[in-house]
């Protein structure tokens, strides 16, 4: 992972590669200049497990920055939490 450009947040993205809305999430923070952990949780199951636990959700995209878990592509709600000091 490399160093954020906007936050030094610990971001997570649990996704699948035939999700639109896992590819808007992840262009999404691309564009911000956020570095991310890509989880394809299709080819994971530990980590697949991992994202119900945290989610309480089957469905990609999940993501996790510092702990706070959004279900679903939700640009507002990510530039808030990345922006957050």
């Amino acid at each position: 992972m490399t160093t954020n450009k906007l936050t030094d947040k610990k971001v997570i993205i649990y996704s699948t590669p035939t999700c639109p809305y896992c590819v808007y999430a992840k262009d999404f923070f691309k564009d911000k200049g956020v570095a991310f952990e890509d989880v394809d949780v299709s080819a994971n199951y530990a980590r697949a497990t991992e994202m119900v636990q945290k989610s309480g959700q089957m469905g990609v995209p999940v993501i996790d920055i510092e702990g706070q878990i959004i279900v679903g592509f939700q640009p507002e709600l990510f530039e808030k939490l990345i922006s957050q000091k």
